[in-house]
Order: structure tokens, then C-alpha cells, then sequence
């Protein structure tokens, strides 16, 4: 006889992969985010702050994007998830940027300081992301939706 818990996934074993998807567009978009700075921070003369945010930005937009779609698997409302990840960032940005310019300023190098910030910003995005923005609307998109019908 067949076991209906032994083909279905556990609840800790569907964290755990959604913990490693997080993981994996976090290194791409990471990469998206370093290689940015470092050709804003070694082609420019710009100081490290407007660097920083617009290699931020382009991470974050790769990144919400395929956390949404392939991590989380969230047919919610898009603009709202976006807002709500807009709201992280109204609180991370500012305070990144600053604690990254006053470091850079007392001389760290600035790409320890962009490695430690970016260590931050993964866990506590994933933690917001998982237990705020796509709290409710997890495991509801056509991905989520395929995968229920194979079983």
C-alpha cells in the first residue's frame, strides 16, 4: 500500500528547498550586484554610495523576480509584493548606504564592507520575504499548481 506522507513532501523539507532556491538567485543576483559595483566603483570616480545603490538596485529587481516565480511560487497580487519589498528596502537602503559609507570613510575596504552587507540583506530578506510578502500567497502559482497535479 502506498503511503500518502511518504510521496509527500514535508513542510521542513518544502522550507528547506525553498531555502536553497533563495540561496541560489541570491548567489546570481549577489553576482549581478558585485559586478555591477566593481565596474561603477573602478570605472567612475563616483564615491561608494551611488555605486552601491545602483548595483543594489539591479540585484534586487533580478532577484524579487525569480523569488517570486520559482522560491515562493506566488500568483499574489504584484504590485502589492513589490510594495512590500519596496518597504524593506525604504529601511535597508538608507541604512546600508550609510553604515557602507561610513565604514568606506574609516577606511574598510569596500569590498569587505559590500561582502558583509550583502551577507546581512540575504537573511533578513529571506526571512521577510518568507514570513511577510509571500506569507499568504505561497505555492499558488502555475508552478505550484503543476506540481500538486503530479502527484
Amino acid at each position: 500500500m502506498n503511503d500518502p506522507k511518504a510521496t509527500t513532501p514535508s513542510a521542513s523539507n518544502k522550507q528547506f528547498v525553498q531555502i536553497v532556491k533563495f540561496t541560489m538567485f541570491s548567489i546570481s543576483a549577489g553576482v549581478i550586484q558585485a559586478v555591477s559595483f566593481a565596474l561603477l566603483n573602478e570605472t567612475t570616480r563616483l564615491p561608494y554610495w551611488p555605486s552601491y545603490l545602483i548595483a543594489l538596485t539591479l540585484s534586487v529587481l533580478w532577484n524579487f523576480t525569480l523569488n517570486r516565480r520559482f522560491t515562493f511560487q506566488s500568483a499574489g497580487n504584484i504590485p502589492k509584493a513589490m510594495l512590500l519589498v519596496a518597504l524593506y528596502y525604504v529601511v535597508f537602503t538608507p541604512a546600508s548606504t550609510l553604515w557602507g559609507d561610513a565604514l568606506t570613510g574609516a577606511g574598510w575596504n569596500e569590498y569587505i564592507v559590500l561582502a558583509g552587507t550583502m551577507v546581512i540583506n540575504f537573511v533578513t530578506e529571506f526571512l521577510f520575504q518568507r514570513f511577510v510578502v509571500f506569507k499568504r500567497t505561497m505555492n499558488t502559482n502555475d508552478l505550484a499548481a503543476r506540481k500538486d497535479a503530479d502527484k
